[in-house]
């Protein structure tokens, strides 16, 4: 006797990925929704020149920015301090600030660079605000409200050791 040979057939195995995409379908919004919160602002800023062929011009206005703790001090580096502007309920006087700035780009409409010196407690988001204020200042034009360019070009760097006759927040000495 002829003994039959039975071929079993092997079964195909079914892929189950409905496991995978449902994490699809959770993962993919997620990912595209973390994308607007990771929106990076890039800042330019312009390092002082250290080469000893660009002489300083003693008529030109050179304008900076002391941020301190209790105040932000307008000053002119070579004409010494113009303007103080102490804190306004626990907030720095930024307004005050630019509309000085304002004032002073109407007389030298040409001046493009500024200088912020913050003390090493200064706050982030406050050396942010006084950059944007700095920069520029909204104004309208044409019944549309525009930003007008201030000083674009921004230098920083640390702010001087208050002098001995200078208050200072905190009763440091």
């Amino acid at each position: 006797m002829l003994k039959k040979r039975i071929r079993h057939q092997a079964d195909e195995a079914e892929l189950n990925i409905t496991a995978f995409m449902n994490l699809m379908i959770i993962l993919v919004p997620v990912l595209l929704l973390s994308m607007v919160f990771a929106n990076i602002t890039v800042l330019e800023l312009k390092l002082p020149n250290q080469s000893v062929d660009d002489q300083l011009d003693l008529n030109e206005l050179q304008l900076e920015v002391v941020i301190r703790t209790d105040r932000l001090v307008l000053a002119d580096t070579i004409k010494g301090p113009i303007q103080e502007f102490p804190k306004i309920k626990d907030s720095h006087d930024f307004s005050g600030l630019s509309k000085l700035l304002v004032t002073i780009k109407k007389k030298v409409p040409e001046k493009r660079d500024i200088t912020l010196l913050a003390e090493e407690s200064t706050e982030y988001q406050t050396l942010v605000a006084v950059m944007d204020s700095v920069r520029s200042y909204k104004t309208v034009v044409v019944a549309s409200v525009v930003d007008a360019e201030l000083f674009p070009d921004i230098s920083i760097g640390d702010a001087p050791e208050p002098l001995a006759g200078e208050k200072q927040a905190g009763g440091d000495a």
